[in-house]
Protein backbone atom coordinates (compact mmCIF):
# COMPACT_ATOMS: atom_id res chain seq x y z
CA UNK A 1 0.00 0.00 0.00
CA UNK A 2 1.23 3.67 -0.01
CA UNK A 3 1.77 3.91 3.48
CA UNK A 4 3.08 1.88 6.27
CA UNK A 5 1.03 0.80 9.81
CA UNK A 6 3.03 4.64 11.03
CA UNK A 7 1.68 7.78 10.00
CA UNK A 8 4.71 9.97 9.62
CA UNK A 9 4.46 8.93 5.85
CA UNK A 10 0.76 9.73 5.76
CA UNK A 11 1.47 13.34 6.91
CA UNK A 12 4.68 13.79 4.85
CA UNK A 13 1.95 13.03 1.84
CA UNK A 14 -0.94 14.56 3.14
CA UNK A 15 1.53 17.87 3.71
CA UNK A 16 2.48 17.24 -0.16
CA UNK A 17 1.01 20.06 -2.39
CA UNK A 18 -2.50 18.97 -4.49
CA UNK A 19 -2.02 19.20 -8.24
CA UNK A 20 -4.71 18.63 -11.23
CA UNK A 21 -4.15 15.57 -13.42
CA UNK A 22 -6.21 12.78 -15.35
CA UNK A 23 -6.71 9.56 -16.64
CA UNK A 24 -7.94 7.85 -19.15
CA UNK A 25 -9.18 4.62 -19.37
CA UNK A 26 -10.35 1.77 -22.29
CA UNK A 27 -12.31 -1.20 -20.97
CA UNK A 28 -14.57 -3.47 -23.07
CA UNK A 29 -17.98 -2.94 -23.31
CA UNK A 30 -20.33 -2.26 -20.72
CA UNK A 31 -17.65 0.40 -19.95
CA UNK A 32 -15.92 3.04 -22.17
CA UNK A 33 -13.54 5.20 -21.94
CA UNK A 34 -13.68 8.65 -20.15
CA UNK A 35 -12.84 11.71 -22.05
CA UNK A 36 -10.02 13.63 -21.34
CA UNK A 37 -11.06 15.56 -18.10
CA UNK A 38 -8.99 18.56 -16.68
CA UNK A 39 -10.13 18.58 -12.95
CA UNK A 40 -9.63 22.23 -11.87
CA UNK A 41 -11.34 21.88 -7.76
CA UNK A 42 -11.43 25.07 -6.25
CA UNK A 43 -8.14 25.49 -4.07
CA UNK A 44 -6.31 22.52 -5.97
CA UNK A 45 -2.95 23.43 -6.52
CA UNK A 46 -1.29 22.86 -9.95
CA UNK A 47 1.99 20.82 -11.11
CA UNK A 48 1.38 21.98 -14.72
CA UNK A 49 2.84 25.13 -16.76
CA UNK A 50 1.59 28.48 -16.34
CA UNK A 51 -1.01 28.02 -19.39
CA UNK A 52 -2.85 25.21 -17.21
CA UNK A 53 -2.17 22.04 -19.09
CA UNK A 54 -1.03 19.11 -17.36
CA UNK A 55 0.05 15.39 -18.78
CA UNK A 56 -0.73 12.27 -17.28
CA UNK A 57 0.48 10.13 -19.97
CA UNK A 58 4.21 10.84 -20.91
CA UNK A 59 7.12 11.61 -18.91
CA UNK A 60 6.81 12.25 -15.11
CA UNK A 61 5.68 15.16 -15.30
CA UNK A 62 7.67 18.04 -13.33
CA UNK A 63 6.69 17.93 -9.48
CA UNK A 64 5.04 14.76 -9.54
CA UNK A 65 6.55 13.45 -6.23
CA UNK A 66 5.25 15.99 -5.05
CA UNK A 67 1.56 15.49 -5.61
CA UNK A 68 -0.42 12.81 -3.54
CA UNK A 69 -1.10 9.41 -5.03
CA UNK A 70 -4.09 8.36 -7.84
CA UNK A 71 -3.29 12.02 -9.41
CA UNK A 72 -1.62 10.50 -12.11
CA UNK A 73 -1.95 7.62 -14.84
CA UNK A 74 1.98 7.36 -15.12
CA UNK A 75 4.76 7.88 -12.45
CA UNK A 76 7.95 7.38 -11.98
CA UNK A 77 8.13 4.91 -15.31
CA UNK A 78 5.12 2.99 -14.33
CA UNK A 79 1.45 3.16 -16.26
CA UNK A 80 -1.69 1.60 -15.30
CA UNK A 81 -3.56 0.10 -18.49
CA UNK A 82 -7.05 -0.81 -18.40
CA UNK A 83 -6.99 -3.45 -20.61
CA UNK A 84 -10.31 -5.18 -22.36
CA UNK A 85 -11.94 -7.85 -20.86
CA UNK A 86 -15.63 -10.07 -20.77
CA UNK A 87 -18.86 -8.15 -19.78
CA UNK A 88 -18.94 -8.22 -15.89
CA UNK A 89 -14.98 -8.07 -15.55
CA UNK A 90 -12.05 -4.94 -14.56
CA UNK A 91 -8.76 -5.81 -16.18
CA UNK A 92 -5.79 -3.39 -16.09
CA UNK A 93 -2.26 -4.16 -16.18
CA UNK A 94 0.88 -2.07 -15.27
CA UNK A 95 3.73 -1.49 -17.64
CA UNK A 96 7.30 -0.53 -16.51
CA UNK A 97 9.82 1.71 -17.21
CA UNK A 98 10.87 -1.15 -20.02
CA UNK A 99 7.22 -0.80 -21.22
CA UNK A 100 6.92 -4.55 -20.58
CA UNK A 101 3.78 -5.65 -17.80
CA UNK A 102 4.72 -6.00 -14.18
CA UNK A 103 4.46 -9.37 -13.11
CA UNK A 104 7.38 -9.01 -9.59
CA UNK A 105 4.77 -7.34 -6.50
CA UNK A 106 5.60 -6.71 -2.87
CA UNK A 107 2.73 -7.70 -0.55
CA UNK A 108 2.18 -5.03 1.08
CA UNK A 109 -0.91 -5.30 4.38
CA UNK A 110 -1.65 -8.91 2.85
CA UNK A 111 -2.23 -8.24 -0.80
CA UNK A 112 0.01 -7.47 -3.76
CA UNK A 113 -2.60 -5.09 -5.38
CA UNK A 114 -5.59 -3.20 -4.20
CA UNK A 115 -8.06 -1.49 -6.16
CA UNK A 116 -10.21 1.25 -4.99
CA UNK A 117 -12.94 2.68 -7.28
CA UNK A 118 -15.21 5.77 -6.50
CA UNK A 119 -17.43 7.27 -8.85
CA UNK A 120 -16.85 10.90 -9.26
CA UNK A 121 -19.17 12.74 -7.68
CA UNK A 122 -18.11 10.87 -4.12
CA UNK A 123 -21.37 8.29 -4.23
CA UNK A 124 -19.88 4.99 -4.68
CA UNK A 125 -17.10 3.27 -3.07
CA UNK A 126 -15.20 -0.30 -3.26
CA UNK A 127 -11.55 -1.91 -2.51
CA UNK A 128 -10.93 -4.95 -3.84
CA UNK A 129 -8.50 -6.81 -4.57
CA UNK A 130 -7.86 -7.99 -8.13
CA UNK A 131 -5.84 -11.40 -9.05
CA UNK A 132 -2.86 -11.20 -11.38
CA UNK A 133 -2.40 -13.61 -14.48
CA UNK A 134 1.18 -14.93 -15.94
CA UNK A 135 0.96 -12.19 -18.41
CA UNK A 136 0.80 -9.35 -15.92
CA UNK A 137 -2.98 -8.92 -16.39
CA UNK A 138 -5.18 -8.16 -13.09
CA UNK A 139 -9.01 -9.34 -13.13
CA UNK A 140 -11.60 -8.98 -10.88
CA UNK A 141 -15.01 -9.04 -10.70
CA UNK A 142 -15.97 -5.30 -12.07
CA UNK A 143 -16.44 -3.27 -9.27
CA UNK A 144 -18.15 -0.38 -10.78
CA UNK A 145 -21.63 -0.11 -9.60
CA UNK A 146 -23.18 1.82 -12.22
CA UNK A 147 -23.63 4.77 -14.65
CA UNK A 148 -21.26 7.78 -14.09
CA UNK A 149 -17.43 8.23 -14.41
CA UNK A 150 -15.71 6.56 -12.07
CA UNK A 151 -11.87 6.74 -10.73
CA UNK A 152 -9.95 3.44 -10.42
CA UNK A 153 -7.07 3.88 -8.14
CA UNK A 154 -4.30 0.92 -8.40
CA UNK A 155 -2.12 0.95 -5.27
CA UNK A 156 0.58 -1.28 -5.08
CA UNK A 157 4.83 -1.76 -4.90
CA UNK A 158 6.51 -3.22 -7.98
CA UNK A 159 9.15 -5.59 -6.85
CA UNK A 160 12.16 -3.77 -5.62
CA UNK A 161 10.34 -0.52 -5.90
CA UNK A 162 8.81 2.11 -4.12
CA UNK A 163 5.20 2.01 -3.17
CA UNK A 164 2.56 3.96 -6.36
CA UNK A 165 -1.10 4.76 -6.40
CA UNK A 166 -1.86 5.39 -9.99
CA UNK A 167 -5.68 6.54 -11.71
CA UNK A 168 -7.54 6.67 -14.50
CA UNK A 169 -11.25 7.60 -15.51
CA UNK A 170 -13.44 4.77 -16.78
CA UNK A 171 -17.18 6.03 -17.74
CA UNK A 172 -20.25 3.09 -17.23
CA UNK A 173 -22.48 4.56 -19.44
CA UNK A 174 -26.55 4.68 -18.76
CA UNK A 175 -28.64 7.77 -17.52
CA UNK A 176 -27.00 9.46 -14.75
CA UNK A 177 -28.46 9.99 -11.97
CA UNK A 178 -26.05 12.83 -10.05
CA UNK A 179 -26.27 12.49 -6.08
CA UNK A 180 -24.86 15.67 -4.01
CA UNK A 181 -22.28 15.04 -1.61
CA UNK A 182 -23.86 14.38 1.89
CA UNK A 183 -23.08 17.35 4.80
CA UNK A 184 -20.65 16.90 7.42
CA UNK A 185 -22.21 14.92 10.31
CA UNK A 186 -19.97 13.25 13.54
CA UNK A 187 -21.58 9.95 13.01
CA UNK A 188 -22.68 7.39 10.25
CA UNK A 189 -24.58 4.40 10.24
CA UNK A 190 -23.43 0.81 8.02
CA UNK A 191 -24.78 -2.69 8.78
CA UNK A 192 -26.48 -1.87 12.47
CA UNK A 193 -22.81 -0.14 13.17
CA UNK A 194 -22.72 3.44 14.25
CA UNK A 195 -19.41 4.86 14.09
CA UNK A 196 -18.73 8.29 15.43
CA UNK A 197 -16.35 10.88 14.42
CA UNK A 198 -13.96 12.85 16.63
CA UNK A 199 -11.82 15.38 15.23
CA UNK A 200 -11.43 18.13 12.52
CA UNK A 201 -8.91 18.45 9.75
CA UNK A 202 -6.91 21.09 10.15
CA UNK A 203 -4.80 22.71 6.61
CA UNK A 204 -1.24 22.69 7.89
CA UNK A 205 -0.70 21.39 10.68
CA UNK A 206 -1.11 17.44 11.89
CA UNK A 207 -5.13 16.97 13.63
CA UNK A 208 -6.21 13.58 15.05
CA UNK A 209 -9.43 11.76 13.51
CA UNK A 210 -10.77 9.40 15.94
CA UNK A 211 -13.28 7.30 14.63
CA UNK A 212 -15.51 5.05 17.24
CA UNK A 213 -17.71 1.72 16.28
CA UNK A 214 -20.69 0.64 18.47
CA UNK A 215 -23.74 -1.41 17.73
CA UNK A 216 -26.91 -1.36 19.63
CA UNK A 217 -25.72 1.03 21.58
CA UNK A 218 -22.63 -0.79 23.07
CA UNK A 219 -19.02 0.07 22.18
CA UNK A 220 -17.39 -2.48 19.69
CA UNK A 221 -14.36 -4.29 21.53
CA UNK A 222 -13.47 -6.79 19.98
CA UNK A 223 -12.71 -5.81 16.03
CA UNK A 224 -11.04 -8.20 13.47
CA UNK A 225 -7.74 -7.64 11.86
CA UNK A 226 -8.04 -6.61 8.44
CA UNK A 227 -5.09 -6.53 5.91
CA UNK A 228 -2.78 -6.25 9.16
CA UNK A 229 -4.83 -3.57 10.82
CA UNK A 230 -7.75 -2.73 12.80
CA UNK A 231 -9.16 0.02 10.71
CA UNK A 232 -8.26 1.62 6.82
CA UNK A 233 -8.75 4.81 6.24
CA UNK A 234 -9.43 6.07 2.37
CA UNK A 235 -9.67 9.89 2.33
CA UNK A 236 -10.45 11.66 -0.91
CA UNK A 237 -10.61 14.80 -1.78
CA UNK A 238 -13.74 16.32 -3.47
CA UNK A 239 -12.96 17.90 -6.89
CA UNK A 240 -9.78 16.03 -7.82
CA UNK A 241 -10.09 13.27 -6.06
CA UNK A 242 -6.58 13.20 -4.89
CA UNK A 243 -6.12 9.72 -2.93
CA UNK A 244 -4.95 9.13 0.80
CA UNK A 245 -5.17 6.21 1.92
CA UNK A 246 -3.70 5.35 5.49
CA UNK A 247 -3.32 3.30 8.47
CA UNK A 248 -3.75 3.78 12.11
CA UNK A 249 -0.76 3.20 14.65
CA UNK A 250 -0.29 -0.06 16.06
CA UNK A 251 -0.47 -3.30 14.96
CA UNK A 252 -3.18 -6.71 16.06
CA UNK A 253 -2.13 -8.51 18.50
CA UNK A 254 0.93 -6.93 19.81
CA UNK A 255 -0.33 -6.27 23.17
CA UNK A 256 -0.53 -2.57 23.09
CA UNK A 257 -3.50 -1.57 20.37
CA UNK A 258 -7.20 -2.31 21.65
CA UNK A 259 -9.13 -4.06 19.51
CA UNK A 260 -11.39 -0.63 19.13
CA UNK A 261 -14.23 0.88 20.14
CA UNK A 262 -11.90 3.75 18.82
CA UNK A 263 -9.39 3.57 15.92
CA UNK A 264 -7.21 6.95 15.60
CA UNK A 265 -5.75 8.16 12.72
CA UNK A 266 -3.11 11.42 12.04
CA UNK A 267 -4.24 13.47 9.40
CA UNK A 268 -2.66 16.84 8.24
CA UNK A 269 -4.33 18.33 5.02
CA UNK A 270 -2.56 20.99 2.99
CA UNK A 271 -5.74 23.44 2.09
CA UNK A 272 -9.13 23.79 3.26
CA UNK A 273 -11.96 21.88 1.46
CA UNK A 274 -14.60 19.20 1.26
CA UNK A 275 -12.88 15.40 1.32
CA UNK A 276 -14.93 12.38 1.92
CA UNK A 277 -13.53 9.29 4.61
CA UNK A 278 -13.77 5.41 3.85
CA UNK A 279 -13.33 3.76 7.21
CA UNK A 280 -12.79 0.13 6.31
CA UNK A 281 -13.36 -2.03 9.57
CA UNK A 282 -13.79 -6.10 10.14
CA UNK A 283 -16.46 -7.29 12.64
CA UNK A 284 -18.45 -10.52 12.99
CA UNK A 285 -16.72 -12.14 10.11
CA UNK A 286 -17.78 -9.24 7.13
CA UNK A 287 -16.06 -5.79 6.09
CA UNK A 288 -18.24 -2.70 6.86
CA UNK A 289 -17.57 0.80 4.89
CA UNK A 290 -18.39 3.75 7.21
CA UNK A 291 -18.22 7.12 5.24
CA UNK A 292 -18.03 10.59 6.03
CA UNK A 293 -18.38 14.37 5.01
CA UNK A 294 -15.42 16.43 6.39
CA UNK A 295 -14.62 19.79 5.80
CA UNK A 296 -11.36 20.86 6.31
CA UNK A 297 -10.77 24.65 7.30
CA UNK A 298 -13.49 27.44 7.09
CA UNK A 299 -13.86 27.20 3.20
CA UNK A 300 -17.25 25.39 2.00
CA UNK A 301 -17.21 22.09 0.10
CA UNK A 302 -17.26 22.80 -3.44
CA UNK A 303 -19.99 21.25 -5.72
CA UNK A 304 -20.02 17.97 -6.19
CA UNK A 305 -18.51 17.21 -9.61
CA UNK A 306 -21.14 15.90 -11.98
CA UNK A 307 -18.87 14.60 -15.37
CA UNK A 308 -20.22 12.27 -17.81
CA UNK A 309 -23.41 13.85 -18.35
CA UNK A 310 -23.45 11.71 -21.48
CA UNK A 311 -26.13 9.67 -21.36
CA UNK A 312 -26.89 5.57 -23.44
CA UNK A 313 -30.12 3.23 -23.98
CA UNK A 314 -29.37 0.68 -21.38
CA UNK A 315 -27.62 0.55 -18.14
CA UNK A 316 -25.07 -2.19 -17.30
CA UNK A 317 -25.94 -4.26 -14.22
CA UNK A 318 -24.60 -3.01 -11.59
CA UNK A 319 -22.62 -5.58 -8.98
CA UNK A 320 -24.18 -7.01 -6.72
CA UNK A 321 -23.62 -4.89 -3.34
CA UNK A 322 -21.55 -6.57 -0.20
CA UNK A 323 -24.56 -5.62 2.36
CA UNK A 324 -23.13 -1.65 2.58
CA UNK A 325 -26.53 -0.71 2.49
CA UNK A 326 -25.67 1.57 -0.18
CA UNK A 327 -24.88 0.98 -3.87
CA UNK A 328 -21.20 0.97 -4.90
CA UNK A 329 -19.39 -1.01 -1.25
CA UNK A 330 -17.68 -4.31 -1.32
CA UNK A 331 -14.64 -5.89 -0.62
CA UNK A 332 -13.66 -9.04 -1.66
Amino acid sequence: MNTATKLSGFALGLAAVFGTAYGVGHLADPVTPAADTRHDPAGAGHGSDPHGSSDSHGADPAGAAHLPGGLLVSDRGYTMQPVDAPTGQFAFRITGPDGAAVTGYEIAHDKRMHLIVARRDLSGFRHVHPELGADGTWRVDSPLGGPGVWRAFADFTPSGGEPLTLGVDVTVPGPLQPRPLPAPAASTTVDGYTVTLTGTPQPGRTSQLTLTVSRDGKPVTDLEPYLGAYGHLVALRQGDLAYLHVHPEGVPGDGRTPAGPAVSFAAEVPSAGGYRLYLDFRHGGAVHTAEFTVLAGDAPAAPASTPGTRTTPTAPTPTADAGHGAPGHGHN
